[in-house]
């Protein structure tokens, strides 16, 4: 499992694909169509979903890797799948700047790590999961506090 932190506003909250930079999605994923707009939008940040015209750089560079060390997505889907640790985005209404954990309050920030830790342990046992490959130290520390605080059966690398 590749495990990011969340969505940026011009990779998966445009496809719906986490890393999902519009071209990688689409050119070597082969994964394109409708993308519909959420209900309440920032101006700013409008969800144009495959007409949008920015790149997302991590994404680029995670599919563009992925691309070169396994050639084709489904080599890399026989033994991998990507999930992000907290799965939703999150603007600033007026200047619509990205928000990301070490942004929010000591005590908010804690109230989403205990919902989103059950959720990524269920995942790690649902899926199987023997290892994970932590993008960032954030996406390590998480991994390896949900392993310590939900007890597993089996061992699973980080």
């Amino acid at each position: 499992m590749y495990v990011g932190m969340n969505p940026g506003p011009f990779g998966m909250s445009q496809t719906g694909v986490p890393f999902g930079e519009i071209r990688s999605v689409r050119d070597w994923l082969g994964i394109s169509g409708p993308v519909e707009k959420p209900p309440i939008e920032i101006r700013k940040r409008p969800v144009n979903g495959f007409d949008c015209n920015r790149s997302e750089v991590s994404g680029r560079r995670f599919w563009g890797l992925m691309k070169s060390l396994c050639g084709t997505p489904e080599n890399f889907f026989k033994t991998s799948f990507v999930y992000n640790y907290l799965p939703q985005q999150w603007l600033t209404a007026e200047e619509a700047k990205n928000l990301t954990p070490e942004d929010f309050k000591k005590r908010e920030v804690q109230e989403l790590y205990n919902i989103c830790d059950p959720v990524f342990h269920k995942v790690l046992e649902l899926y199987e999961v023997e290892k994970i490959v932590a993008i960032g130290r954030f996406c390590e520390t998480r991994a390896k506090e949900t392993l310590k605080r939900y007890t597993s059966s089996r061992s699973i690398e980080v």
